[in-house]
């Protein structure tokens, strides 16, 4: 009978650690997702601001459908010349993953 409690045990924190390690894994694969749509939207932003690339979208707006289809959503945008400067939250687990971008010419340019 000890030895079906020790092993009722054993499994019980082998679960609960388990548990632990998929959710830090997946709260660290979210972090990663809003710093690559922040990336992306930041280039898009800044693109769309130089004429780099010719869309009709203001670039704001264009960040917002880039971040919009890496899985997170815009919640800061500002372009001042050709530098746009963009925020993006991402949730998991009811929990908001968020990340800055920069995109631009290098300083000094």
């Amino acid at each position: 009978m000890a030895g079906s409690a020790l092993a009722a045990g054993v499994l019980s924190v082998a679960a609960v650690l388990s548990l632990g390690l998929a959710a830090v894994g997946g709260a660290a694969v979210t972090a990663q997702r809003a710093a690559g749509a922040a990336d992306a939207a930041a280039l898009a932003a800044a693109d769309a601001a130089s004429g780099a690339i010719v869309t009709a979208d203001d670039p704001c707006a264009l960040a917002a459908r880039v971040a919009a289809a890496s899985g997170a959503a815009l919640t800061e945008c500002a372009v001042e010349g050709f530098v746009a400067t963009v925020q993006v939250n991402a949730a998991y687990a009811g929990l908001a993953a968020v990340s800055r971008a920069r995109a631009g010419p290098p300083e000094g340019s």
